[in-house]
């Protein structure tokens, strides 16, 4: 039995701005993600703000540990195979609803039901067969196989508890931009593009939050955050949005203060395997050896960052630390650039995300690089949400494409499963019916070192197929005022509010 004792929520950051009031926080964040129904988005810029609204069965918090939140123990039985839940009692929704069993049934049965199939958390909880209310506050998990990793998805994402009532009165739609959780702070208002709003719940099972609202500004082009954060107009501003060239001018400003902590995200180019140069394996490989990842992380990231051999960081479980990336070898690059036919000049299209100032530098240098062994990349630069939503799942991209990747639950199950699995997402080009079987297999392993040699395993498969360019993990760096109090920077950018407070000074 794993059974747990009910602990106060840990913390995150927030800051006052100088024109509001004692109590109020602004930040900036990167991305409006359009929805705020837990089952419609993968979006870390989502999870900045709605760890604030909502609540899941179980919590991980900045140190990376996983805690009760509405489920106060958990016992896991049939060998794996079902979870009984106890959950917390006297827990209401923002609406006045009450969290009880039938919430947690309803969640799960929207989330693995026709309308979570229009999403892309679904994929995430295949293991869950279906939830079984046992009383007011028992829930039984039957699962179709063991996940090791399930009870780090009920902190997150998907897995947030939604209120009945509310939804099927008001419907999906009207969900989607009027958020109802349990969290600590409720909805207020949402401009899309613009701002959402949040005030302090004061009811909330976990205690009263010490700022009374907090408002979240969509603030896309990084130059013009950090100018509302040095104005002090926006108090905190959140990964990824800070250029690395801003990180003196944040350093030398006497009121603000950088904060770096390793994260779990991690950069990449991936290839069209489908069509294209980049159908050949041997070009996938000449263009990773073409490119000097080390230079790109001393001379433009400012050594924030560690180069990496596969699409995870060191933090992630299933992270080999012996494997080694393809050299950087411009010379077996132009080898291997001949020998699959590819003629001197041939074009390439890379597609990235036009706010991602940082990465738009790091693009021009691999342009560069691959100018220098005879392909010629134009960048293509796309609103974030069209790259994300319309042109990558679509299949519409150049023969690269940029994605970023923040692996949440810090297993390397999420990130490969969904990059690589035929059919997923992510996952437009490739369909590898021997990769498919080592991912579908690791997810029922159960224990905890045949599984990681597992994952290290998927790691070389894919990493030999030359599925994409691994460039490096990034560190995660907030932009802080000083007056913000009991701050505590998350490497996975989830803030949680609660016991954040600002000085009056």
């Amino acid at each position: 039995m794993t059974a747990f004792m009910a602990t106060s929520v840990l913390v995150s950051p927030a800051a006052l701005s100088q024109a509001a009031a004692a109590g109020a926080l602004t930040i900036s964040s990167p991305q409006d993600p359009g929805s705020w129904d837990p089952i419609d988005t993968f979006l870390v810029n989502w999870a900045s703000v709605s760890t604030n609204i909502f609540d899941g069965l179980t919590y991980r918090g900045p140190d990376l540990k996983l805690v009760p939140a509405l489920a106060t123990s958990w016992e896991e039985l049939d060998e794996g195979q079902r979870i009984r839940f106890t959950l917390r009692e006297g827990v209401t929704f923002h609406n006045g609803e009450p969290f009880n069993a039938e919430a947690v049934k309803f969640t799960f049965d929207r989330l693995l039901g026709e309308e979570g199939s229009k999403g892309p958390q679904q994929s995430n909880y295949v293991a869950v067969e279906n939830v079984e209310v046992i009383d007011d506050f028992t829930v039984d998990f039957h699962l179709k196989e063991p996940d090791p990793v399930l009870l780090t998805k009920l902190a997150g994402y998907g897995a947030m508890i939604v209120p009945p009532d509310y939804i099927e009165e008001h419907g999906d739609e009207h969900f989607n931009t009027h958020p109802v959780g349990t969290g600590p702070f409720k909805f207020v208002s949402y401009e899309p593009r613009e701002e959402i709003r949040l005030e302090a719940f004061a009811d909330h099972w976990g205690g009263a939050p010490k700022l009374d609202t907090v408002t979240y500004r969509f603030i896309p082009e990084p130059a013009t955050a950090v100018a509302e954060l040095q104005a002090g107009r926006v108090d905190i501003v959140i990964p990824p949005t800070i250029p690395i060239g801003m990180i003196p001018t944040i350093e030398n400003d006497p009121d603000l203060d950088l904060v770096s902590v390793t994260s779990p995200t991690v950069e990449a180019l991936r290839f069209n395997t489908e069509s294209g140069i980049t159908a050949d394996e041997r070009v996938r490989k000449a263009i990773i050896m073409a490119i000097d990842r080390q230079a790109i992380i001393d001379s433009i990231l400012a050594g924030q960052a560690e180069p990496i051999a596969s699409f995870q960081g060191a933090l992630s479980f299933g992270h080999d630390p012996e494997m080694e990336p393809l050299p950087f070898d411009p010379a077996e690059a132009k080898r291997l650039l001949s020998e699959a036919g590819v003629e001197p000049g041939t074009q390439i299209q890379i597609d990235v995300r036009g706010n991602d100032s940082t990465f738009g530098e790091v693009a021009q240098a691999v342009a560069a690089y691959l100018q220098a062994v005879g392909i010629n990349a134009t960048i293509r630069p796309y609103e974030t949400n069209v790259l994300l939503n319309d042109i990558i799942p679509a299949g519409r991209t150049g023969v690269m494409f940029q994605q970023k990747w923040g692996g949440w639950t810090f297993d390397y199950d999420n990130t490969a499963y969904l990059m690589y699995h035929t059919g997923e997402r992510w996952n437009p080009y490739d369909s590898d019916p021997e990769l498919d079987r080592m991912l579908e297999a690791q997810r029922s392993i159960t224990d905890r070192a045949e599984r990681e040699e597992m994952l290290q395993e998927i790691a070389r498969y894919t990493a030999d197929r030359a599925l994409e360019i691994p460039l490096y993990n990034i560190n995660a760096l907030y932009g802080v005022n000083k007056r913000v109090e009991n701050f505590e920077a998350a490497p996975d950018s989830r803030l949680r509010l609660t016991n954040v407070s600002v000085s009056d000074e």
